[in-house]
């Protein structure tokens, strides 16, 4: 990863957005926190640790919280194919947004973007975090995300994947009462939600784009992601069969 090596502390940015993997959180955030000066540092990506811990020393009240309604990735050939929808999801920690959070959110307005807000924003984003690791876990196991587009079989053992990661986020100590409508994909009966996920896969086009972006069978990400996922399973002793039946796909070299 690179960063602007000429970005001082004494700059004139008012916004810096920080959208990085959420394993590269923490190297990003220690590069920045000398050199943010006076600007908002908006957090736009996935987060699996806790979030406060997971910024280190950027200074929280120059902090806002987002996630793009976006997705892609690069393919075999190394391009950058993905999708930027207008709805973005802002969030904040059982608090009001402060003004600097609300002068994000106004340039996001003012741009054209659509917002929706979520007060839980730790919750909503760990959900986020398993149901990529339900899914990745099969697309990996496949060789990518892309041969996942329209396999009713496969989006079927993907989501029950997510649904044997949902007890995992209870041991972490989230309420799922409060993100009910965030868990419904996932508790629902899979033989509703498959077929309708495979169909969304195949037909809209914004949702075609993700999956089949994610081409490159070398990626990086979607294999950390699920290592992260199946490490703290293990660490809290919540027993997630679907994501270790696919662990040899995502394995580090040398590992089982």
């Amino acid at each position: 990863m690179r960063y602007r090596e000429e970005l001082e502390p004494d700059h004139d940015f008012d916004l810096i957005v920080l959208s990085v993997q959420h394993y590269r959180l923490e190297e990003a955030s220690a590069f920045l926190a000398s050199r943010v000066g006076q600007a908002t540092v908006l957090v736009f990506g996935n987060i699996w640790a806790e979030p406060l811990a997971a910024i280190g020393d950027l200074p929280v009240d120059q902090v806002a919280w987002g996630f793009p309604q976006a997705g892609g990735g690069f393919g075999e050939d190394g391009v950058l194919r993905g999708t930027l929808l207008l709805p973005v999801l802002f969030g904040t920690f059982g608090r009001p947004p402060t003004e600097r959070e609300r002068a994000v959110r106004q340039a996001f307005r003012e741009a054209g973007f659509r917002l929706r807000e979520q007060p839980d924003f730790r919750g909503w984003l760990w959900i986020h975090f398993v149901s990529d690791a339900g899914l990745h876990s099969q697309g990996l196991r496949l060789g990518s995300l892309a041969k996942l587009a329209g396999a009713t079989g496969d989006l079927r053992e993907a989501l029950l994947a997510s649904r044997e990661l949902l007890p995992l986020l209870e041991a972490r100590g989230l309420s799922l009462r409060r993100h009910r409508g965030g868990g419904l994909l996932f508790r629902a009966p899979t033989w509703l939600t498959a077929p309708a996920l495979a169909w969304l896969t195949a037909h809209v086009a914004s949702v075609r784009v993700n999956f089949e972006a994610h081409s490159d069978p070398e990626a990086q990400e979607p294999r950390e992601i699920c290592r992260d996922a199946l490490a703290e399973a293990r660490r809290l002793g919540v027993a997630v069969p679907r994501l270790e039946a696919a662990e040899p796909s995502f394995a580090r070299e040398g590992k089982g």
